[in-house]
């Protein structure tokens, strides 16, 4: 079996220190988070799942030189992921964005979104079967 090559990894940290049994890892397709020190539980996200990234750093978080990134999917069992207290968050957040974007060209896929305009849409028909876009989860 093929090793699988990590593009990033890091852990966890409390107070700017790798003090953590939740370890985070980057491959070319995969992110991946394991928990735990006895019992580990080890879950992963297919990179062209990934449908939005996001970077938070509290006051805290900024003093101690770490920050969080969301990582929000079409993962039905982890559909958001928080690498939490990561080390250069913003350089994590591009290397996963980039990943990602070479992940979804690799694959030939690429998702519609729809983009409103502020005007509601609605179908001309009658009654409840009315369409609005807002109520796409778009």
């Amino acid at each position: 079996m093929e090793e699988i090559k990590m593009l990033w990894k890091d852990r966890r940290r409390r107070l700017g220190l790798p003090l953590s049994f939740t370890r985070y890892h980057l491959s070319e397709d995969r992110i991946f988070c394991e928990k735990g020190l006895l019992n580990l539980h080890e879950e992963e996200i297919l990179l062209y799942r990934v449908r939005d990234l996001e970077l938070k750093r509290s006051l805290g978080q900024r003093i101690f030189g770490v920050g969080s990134v969301m990582v929000h999917s079409s993962d039905k069992t982890m559909p958001i992921l928080e690498l939490k207290n990561i080390r250069n968050p913003k350089g994590v957040k591009e290397l996963i964005y980039r990943q990602t974007e070479a992940s979804k060209d690799a694959r030939r896929m690429r998702a519609m979104e729809f983009v409103g305009n502020g005007h509601d849409c609605h179908h001309d028909g009658a009654g409840d079967d009315d369409l609005d876009l807002d109520d796409m989860g778009s």
